[in-house]
């Protein structure tokens, strides 16, 4: 590159000295105590940054944790064991249920078993009784029986009509 001549200006220039940085502002308080603080960086940067306490300002201490209280312990341990037995119970009915079918069945059988049973003989009486009259002959039984005292032995007769 070639070297240009120098311009020739019609007034001379004369330097004095001004500082780079802008000129300063006011900046907005801070509430004192809260760890956060205008900081100047190496390039003239202001900005809010964390600080660590200063010797000179007193650090917060925080206060201890309330306890427990036992009630919450005793709550958050049984929680698990409830929902697992209510688990399990959910899972045995589920293994159970094929048996309680067949066990209904079965209840059901007994139950026309027991009514055949009963039917039955009702049936077969009719043609048969006293006097040529239907249904058969009616027996009274009288019982006595007596004991003496609360743990006693008991002495009965019985009466056949």
């Amino acid at each position: 590159m070639p070297h240009e001549p120098a311009v020739h200006h019609p007034t001379p220039i004369t330097w004095t000295p001004t500082p780079n940085h802008p000129a300063p502002t006011l900046l907005p308080a801070l509430p004192t105590g809260t760890g956060i603080a205008w900081v100047t960086l190496p390039d003239g940067t202001r900005t809010l940054a964390y600080t660590h306490p200063t010797p000179t300002e007193p650090a917060i201490t925080p206060t201890p944790p309330a306890a427990v209280p036992t009630w919450a312990k005793t709550t958050a341990l049984l929680a698990p064991t409830v929902g697992g037995g209510i688990g399990a119970a959910g899972i045995g009915i589920s293994y159970a249920a094929p048996g309680v079918l067949a066990m209904a069945e079965a209840l059901w059988a007994l139950v026309a078993l027991i009514a055949a049973g009963t039917v039955l003989p009702l049936l077969l009486r009719t043609g048969r009784g006293r006097c040529g009259k239907g249904g058969g002959p009616v027996q009274h039984i009288t019982q006595n029986i007596s004991a003496s005292g609360l743990f006693g032995r008991a002495t009965g007769t019985v009466n056949n009509r």
